[in-house]
């Protein structure tokens, strides 16, 4: 057996041979080449020599290549692993960001010093967009490294203080004001933003989802699609609605229905044909996001609310089951998130009501 680490094995003709990668074909694979002595430290010192004999032909072969070079061909396999909107993000911030100040520039010239100049001509932005435009430089570099180019500062040095934004949540009064106002005069639009607040689910959620998405014996709702408008290469239009699967696995998730939210929903969708729409009652017309949130907007108006948006409902939903005594894993696994640190950090938003009532159990103690 080789030793840990290493591909150098002894033949049964008595000689060694050692195998390292020379190269990578189209489909990934790798490209191996052996060398052969007498000896374990003969071969092994042969291939050290190999080994830096061909880096330093990759780096003089990628000398020239900017990082434009090297972006074109990540975004490449982005398109093909990720999302489309997902490579959209990508996309914008590379093209709106990075290529008017690093694109034209060689990988070895590039260093933290280079990355901090760029956060710093964007003063406008937020902290998450420069994050954001940080983390595409560190894949495109990335993928550069694993091309073959070498990277001489750590990747990691440079980063942007994040600005943590606390997220309006709807109090008990202002939740009951809201659906009150939506239960007094509902229409298929109101119906299916009470069936968010109920339920947590995201506003593409909602707007994908379908009749046959309810089970009514069973009080569940499956959720397996979401709907968004993204950018396309067209020349007859610019954007696109689309609906495919949610944003991760986790999100292909069950969701029981209370019992006081399922009575209200029969009303209005035990009479839909199941390959109708939630939101229109119709098998071919869809409502897309940004016309729900539209209505949203409306509807907050008339009910005397202020700074909220549609996103609200789902922390709203998220700080009522914490103060319902949810254990977090369930609640995780309903908010369709990957892990419960994500539930933990940025859902969980308990009101004074809850710390006063939680300082209250050290009664007990003092």
């Amino acid at each position: 057996m080789p030793r840990r680490g290493e591909n150098i094995y002894k033949r049964k003709d008595g000689r060694w041979e050692g195998r390292y990668i020379k190269s990578y074909n189209v489909d990934g694979r790798a490209v191996y080449k052996s060398i052969y002595a007498h000896s374990y430290a003969e071969v092994k010192e042969k291939m050290i020599t190999q080994k830096k004999a061909l880096i330093a032909q990759t780096s003089q072969k990628h000398s020239n290549d900017n990082l434009g070079f090297y972006a074109e061909g990540w975004l490449t396999t982005v398109k093909l692993k990720r999302k489309i909107s997902t490579y959209n993000k990508y996309r914008n911030l590379y093209n709106s960001y990075i290529k008017p100040l690093l694109g034209n520039k060689r990988i070895e010239m590039i260093n933290a010093k280079s990355l901090e100049q760029v956060i710093c001509e964007y003063t406008e932005l937020s902290s998450k967009t420069k994050n954001d435009i940080l983390c595409v430089i560190r894949m495109i570099l990335t993928f550069a490294a694993d091309s073959g180019c070498t990277i001489t500062f750590t990747l990691r040095s440079v980063s942007v203080r994040q600005e943590k934004r606390q997220m309006r949540v709807l109090n008990v009064d202002e939740q009951r004001l809201f659906t009150d106002y939506l239960l007094d005069s509902p229409n298929l639009y109101k119906i299916g933003i009470f069936l968010c607040l109920c339920t947590g689910i995201r506003i593409g959620e909602m707007c994908a989802l379908k009749r046959e998405d309810i089970s009514f014996p069973h009080s569940m709702l499956s959720v397996r699609k979401t709907m968004q408008r993204v950018q396309i290469d067209s020349e007859c239009a610019k954007t696109e609605v689309i609906i495919t699967e949610p944003k991760s696995k986790s999100s292909l998730r069950d969701i029981p229905i209370p019992n006081f939210a399922a009575e209200i929903l029969f009303k209005y969708y035990s009479v839909m044909k199941p390959s109708c729409y939630l939101l229109t009652g119709n098998a071919e017309k869809f409502i897309e996001p940004r016309t729900l949130e539209y209505h949203f907007k409306k509807y907050i108006k008339e009910c005397g609310l202020s700074n909220v948006n549609f996103h609200a409902l789902r922390h709203t939903f998220a700080t009522r089951c914490v103060e319902a005594g949810f254990d977090v894993k369930t609640l995780s696994e309903i908010l369709g998130h990957t892990n419960v640190n994500i539930t933990l950090n940025r859902y969980v938003h308990p009101s004074m009501d809850l710390k006063r009532s939680n300082m209250e159990k050290l009664s007990d103690v003092f």
